[in-house]
């Protein structure tokens, strides 16, 4: 590669545009044209160069469409979500946002979304990883409608699990999108995040299994302080003590996950609390044995009182 074309990507963080590269003198459409073919660069989108070895950066592409787009735009979206860190299944599109009148390009695989009153500056963009991107609360709820499944869930509950955002939070941007595909499915899940529910087996309980007045005092995602650190009981009836945990597989299946159980289980009735546990499959199974088993066990703990 020429040293003066090397030396312009260097410039852009080994990304630039035909237009840019080609304000430095010594850089020309057939210097960039031999270079592509040569390997040297990447063309990931027309008039956009990309260095090879970028390609191991998970965001390289979108930084190509970020330069291609030459606009006030930020990553927004599932592409949004990605930088955030949040989980995102597989999408062939990279998610632009600009404002409503602003003219941006799109592109083969570049998908230009338009905002009425967007700024691509704070407040409405950040930067993260070293991209412009759209605030968390604006890409987890402008993504609910491209996703399907738990794949739909999965980044509000990762972003709250992981003090990222809060459901108010979430309730505040959702007031500012009435029109969204499916908003009420959204607030719904807010509703329960805010109520405690922190997996999707928990959502699962709440709403098939621990419904109803004899549930009313339940409280979720309890921290109670056990041998000098902070345990998370799943539900807890403070009036009897009576602590019922949600087993699903992903932190409940091995010998030392089923070991720590049964310490921490020991350690809790040695305070008084009542350990009831049921496996994810039993209660997405046998919801409605579950939830007379519970009933039945806070019945007979709240007469002991």
């Amino acid at each position: 590669m020429r040293p003066a074309l090397r030396d312009v990507l260097n410039a852009g963080d080994g990304v630039v545009t035909r237009t840019a590269a080609e304000c430095h003198e010594a850089v020309d459409r057939n210097g960039l044209a031999y270079a592509v073919r040569a390997g040297h660069v990447l063309r990931p989108l027309p008039r956009t160069f990309l260095l090879p070895e970028l390609l191991e950066d998970p965001h390289a592409v979108l930084r190509a469409a970020l330069a291609y787009a030459d606009g006030p735009v930020a990553a927004s979206h599932l592409s949004a979500l990605r930088v955030w860190g949040l989980p995102v299944p597989g999408d062939v599109w990279t998610h632009l946002m600009t404002g409503e009148t602003r003219h941006v390009r799109g592109a083969p695989g570049v998908l230009v979304h338009r905002r009425a009153g967007f700024v691509a500056e704070p407040p409405d963009v950040l930067e993260r990883e070293g991209v412009p991107v759209t605030r968390l609360e604006a890409a987890i709820v402008d993504s609910w409608p491209l996703l399907d499944g738990e794949a739909k869930r999965a980044p509000a509950i990762m972003a709250v699990n992981n003090r990222m955002t809060t459901p108010a939070r979430l309730t505040e941007e959702l007031a500012r999108a009435p029109r969204l595909a499916g908003r009420r499915h959204l607030v719904h899940l807010v509703d329960r995040l805010e109520a405690g529910c922190r997996s999707p087996l928990e959502l699962w309980g709440y709403d098939r299994v621990f419904r109803g007045r004899a549930f009313a005092g339940l409280k979720w995602q309890v921290p109670v302080r056990l041998d000098g650190r902070t345990v998370i009981l799943d539900v807890l009836d403070e009036a009897t003590g009576v602590n019922v945990e949600l087993d699903g597989l992903a932190h409940h299946s091995s010998r030392q996950d089923r070991e720590w159980d049964m310490r921490r289980d020991a350690a809790l009735s040695a305070l008084g609390y009542t350990v009831v546990r049921y496996s994810g499959a039993r209660l997405l199974r046998e919801p409605d044995a579950v939830r007379a088993e519970v009933l039945r066990t806070l019945s007979t703990h709240r007469l002991r009182r």
